[in-house]
């Protein structure tokens, strides 16, 4: 079930926020968030909810192990099992046409279809188990929290990833209040209609003949796309918050305006706040971090961002996406402590978001060579051709170029300050009439099919 479908807007929202509402009692009401949590996953995944329900289930027997006397070869089990299960769904027949390319051979694998959100429960179970490792205190022992922990539905199918220690007290016992449902509602609402308004134009550029790709409409797909990844995730990620807060769970942020980054570490910090961190505490730390020398803290860069590019999917694409990120990333480290012909902050943020929308343009392409060639189209194709320029016209209707200035506005935090400056005034208020006005723009466009699924399903 998708959030910006009919059924969850009018039937299954209302539904269970009445009941929760209605219910008294802590235990009834994880209990209902349950049993809503498996309806929603399994209305479209009918297939995969079982999977679902084994994957919590071990995870929170594997945490109540961890007390026991071979600690460190549940936890080895455990890790073993979770890299088995995303190699089998997400990455057999990409490792097993690598093999057949690179030997010549003919293995045939069967194609199974992804179990949406595979990628999050997973590494949120995960995280579960590592942190009761290093802090038995953590284990829970009651088999619903944890349960009710890993499937909540609004981080269920593209996160965020929460750990369960900022959590813990809220799954015991936690507040609805009329301002949490409030903030709630007024987040979610908030949705994501510049990232598929400019998404016309993305998609349009990429599917564009090669003959018709140039300088001017290769960057203007890349930065269209760039815009439409963001607000896409971040307007998800808004929803989950908002979600959450409306049954009274608090969820970090998961995006802080990474567009404004000074250099591709600062992006990273800023961007998909929760897989960086989750990469950072349980990969590139353990693996020894920066506290092994030069040589060693290269490696477990790349390694990091090796798995990032590789998280999101089994294409060499998002591989060398978080390839080229990592090599950004130790060039930073090399550079750092040198003045001398250092760039001022304007010049390294233009940098960095050239370098991001540039990476974006691999990322978004169908594989590696056409990614390859859409980036030398934005930096040597310079013949611009009637047809091109008349492509380019179709695509930057007025619609769509308001869209994206107002997405190149909305990447910096300008609504915020407006908001603490005039907290409680007419502009406030009129804020609130614009979250309306999106409400009722959203429902029309799910009404008329207008809306696309979210990117981070596909991961």
């Amino acid at each position: 079930m998708l959030f910006h479908s009919i059924v969850f807007i009018s039937v299954f929202l209302p539904a269970v926020f009445l009941a929760y509402t209605v219910i008294r009692g802590q235990n009834a009401r994880n209990i209902l968030l349950i049993a809503a949590n498996l309806f929603f996953y399994t209305y479209g995944q009918e297939a995969y909810v079982l999977l679902l329900i084994l994957s919590a289930s071990f995870h929170y027997f594997i945490g109540r192990m961890l007390s026991g006397p071979r600690r460190k070869l549940c936890l080895g089990f455990c890790v073993a099992a979770d890299i088995l299960l995303l190699f089998v769904f997400k990455y057999l027949s990409f490792a097993v046409g690598a093999v057949n390319q690179a030997a010549g051979t003919h293995i045939t694998v069967p194609q199974l279809a992804m179990p949406v959100g595979i990628s999050f429960f997973t590494f949120q179970a995960l995280s579960y188990v590592i942190d009761v490792y290093r802090e038995p205190e953590l284990c829970e022992k009651r088999f619903d929290r944890v349960f009710l922990y890993i499937t909540l539905f609004p981080q269920l199918l593209a996160g965020p990833i929460i750990r369960f220690k900022d959590i813990r007290g809220e799954l015991a016992g936690r507040c609805q209040s009329l301002e949490n449902v409030s903030c709630g509602i007024r987040r979610f609402i908030q949705g994501v209609i510049i990232a598929d308004t400019v998404a016309k134009i993305a998609n349009g550029v990429f599917a564009l003949p090669s003959g018709d790709l140039n300088c001017m409409t290769a960057w203007a797909g890349a930065a269209a796309y760039t815009l439409q990844i963001y607000f896409d995730f971040s307007g998800y990620s808004d929803m989950a918050i908002g979600l959450a807060q409306m049954f009274g769970f608090h969820y970090k942020e998961n995006f802080h305006y990474p567009y404004m980054a000074v250099g591709i570490k600062d992006f990273w910090r800023r961007w998909h706040i929760s897989l960086s961190g989750w990469f950072r505490d349980y990969l590139y730390i353990p693996l020894g971090g920066n506290r092994k020398g030069r040589k060693r803290t290269i490696l477990n860069k790349y390694i990091v961002f090796f798995i990032t590019g590789l998280w999101h999917g089994a294409n060499w694409t998002f591989i060398v996406w978080g390839l080229m990120h990592g090599t950004c990333a130790v060039i930073e480290d090399a550079a750092r402590g040198r003045a001398a012909g250092r760039p001022g902050k304007f010049w390294k943020h233009v940098l960095t978001i050239a370098v991001v929308i540039t990476t974006f343009a691999v990322f978004r392409s169908d594989s590696l060579g056409s990614g390859l060639f859409f980036i030398g189209k934005m930096f040597a194709g310079f013949s611009i051709s009637a047809s091109s320029r008349a492509a380019l016209l179709r695509l930057m209707t007025p619609f769509t170029v308001t869209a994206f200035l107002l997405g190149i506005v909305f990447s910096f935090p300008v609504l915020e300050k407006l908001r603490t400056m005039h907290a409680g005034s007419a502009l406030r208020l009129a804020g609130d009439a614009g979250i309306l006005l999106l409400l009722f723009l959203s429902m029309a466009m799910i009404s008329s099919g207008g809306y696309s699924p979210f990117i981070y399903f596909k991961f």
